[in-house]
């Protein structure tokens, strides 16, 4: 049999309907059953002649390598050109997992091709090969379960060919846009996921130590790739691929805009100094009680959001948070974050950490009010904020630092006067961030390494570090 007549390798449409076929099956069985039609020869440690395939955990590449030299049947390389080149398609094959509640979502982002920071700074985004290689990419997504100990037992539940919508290849634009300036800046070393909304420069390297040079500073900076982030490919999972699952408003649905983020901030701006009250007359907003979130459900109504999922927020993980400035110009509270298991902390290590990595890669919207002389809260405006790389590389580590020996020390826990105190790092010892309670009261918690449960804690911004990064204009 010729397998290559079974498609027409220059025609995307001819590529995704021939994918079909593995849909429902493991990479075992299309292992299997090409082994049984037509034994080949597959490239597998840079070398020809072996028919068994090696059983790696997580090793998404070797999935991807079966897919292409078993079931499409062409070579894998390191081509610069897209995998199938003649019909501009690139493949990927990506995991994907039932949620408890039985929604998808992508396992993570989606790496798409390392960034080499010297070519960078010499692309435009249309010329660049970033985009030359993931404007038309076959997805094959696979379904991820923990209980399958074999990475060959996956699952394969969709291949569809996409494209991101126009829109979204503006935003992707600006994403690279911002990165490639980052780079010309001489500042590769402090590139972030939380810089950009769907497009992310995620690290990928084998060790933590590795290191490559960038072309406008000495400071070395960390190998990094092009990836669509993991909320995105969510995102895409159940508004492209999985037919009937779009639920989310979109912010922008008319022509498209240049920049989604000053798009935003113009809409929110347009109504500063409105008061509360003045904004929930505006929407058809009553209520007995006032809810925890009203200021933000404002924000989404002035952004046209019925709910409370906006389209773009979804898919370019965007946190809302509003901030309360007092008449005094000061933030009552500081920001929290979700709480941490004290047992798994202590087996993390910072540059793999949870909150390392959600400070990392979310991107924030601050909603900003302000008390005004007669202690009537009226709205100030918006900023879109991820933390700057040294605040979160020094400030935020030493906080984390701290708590994690704490933690493999022993938590010292005193009462005095009533009240529990601990050595957990305080507000007064650090500028950005420090460590308290996050618990609904003293029976929410969990256990520490010794053996005692204690209130559940979580990682806090300082108030006074909020309000600094506040724009100016914000601050009354």
């Amino acid at each position: 049999m010729n397998y290559l007549t079974e498609y027409d390798k220059t025609d995307p449409l001819s590529i995704q309907e021939y994918s079909q076929k593995m849909v429902g099956k493991s990479f075992r069985e299309i292992w299997e059953e090409d082994e049984q039609n037509q034994p080949t020869l597959v490239r597998e440690t840079g070398h020809y002649g072996s028919t068994s395939v090696k059983e790696k955990k997580r090793n998404k590449g070797n999935l991807g390598q079966i897919v292409e030299e078993k079931f499409f049947h062409y070579e894998c390389n390191s081509d610069a050109r897209p995998d199938f080149h003649e019909a501009g398609v690139e493949l990927k094959v990506t995991p994907y997992k039932i949620n408890k509640n039985g929604t998808l979502s992508a396992k993570e982002r989606l790496i798409l091709t390392m960034i080499d920071y010297h070519q960078l700074v010499e692309e435009t985004f249309e010329d660049s090969h970033f985009w030359n290689k993931s404007k038309l990419i076959l997805l094959v997504y696979y379904l991820y379960q923990k209980e399958i100990k074999s990475n060959l037992d996956y699952k394969i539940g969709y291949s569809r060919l996409f494209t991101p919508p126009e829109q979204d290849i503006a935003i992707i634009k600006h994403d690279f846009e911002i990165i490639s300036a980052k780079v010309r800046a001489g500042k590769a070393h402090e590139l972030s996921e939380g810089d950009t909304l769907y497009l992310g420069a995620a690290t990928k390297s084998a060790t933590s130590e590795n290191r490559r040079t960038q072309p406008f500073s000495d400071t070395p900076a960390k190998p990094r790739a092009f990836s669509f982030k993991t909320s995105y490919m969510t995102y895409v999972l159940n508004h492209y691929i999985v037919p009937g699952k779009d639920t989310y408003e979109p912010i922008v649905s008319g022509p498209v805009v240049e920049s989604f983020e000053d798009y935003v901030v113009s809409k929110i701006a347009s109504n500063k100094g409105k008061t509360v009250e003045e904004l929930c007359n505006m929407f058809d907003i009553t209520f007995t009680k006032k809810p925890k979130n009203l200021e933000a459900m404002l924000a989404y109504r002035i952004l046209g959001i019925k709910g409370n999922q906006a389209e773009e927020f979804v898919k370019a993980n965007i946190v809302v948070k509003t901030i309360r400035i007092g008449k005094n110009d000061k933030i009552k509270e500081s920001m929290s974050f979700p709480a941490f298991k004290f047992k798994k902390l202590i087996q993390e290590n910072w540059e793999d950490s949870t909150f390392g990595n959600y400070l990392r890669e979310t991107r924030f919207l601050f909603v900003v009010y302000k008390y005004d002389r007669n202690d009537v809260l009226r709205l100030q405006g918006c900023q879109f904020w991820n933390i700057p790389y040294e605040d979160l590389e020094n400030d935020v580590k030493s906080v984390w630092e701290k708590t994690k020996q704490v933690l493999l020390d022993g938590l010292n826990i005193q009462i005095i006067n009533g009240k529990r105190h601990t050595n957990f790092p305080k507000a007064s010892e650090n500028r950005v961030s420090h460590v308290r309670p996050h618990a609904i009261n003293a029976q929410d918690t969990y256990e520490l390494p010794d053996g005692r449960n204690f209130p559940k804690q979580c990682f806090w911004l300082n108030n006074t570090y909020i309000y600094d990064q506040l724009n100016d204009e914000l601050k009354g």
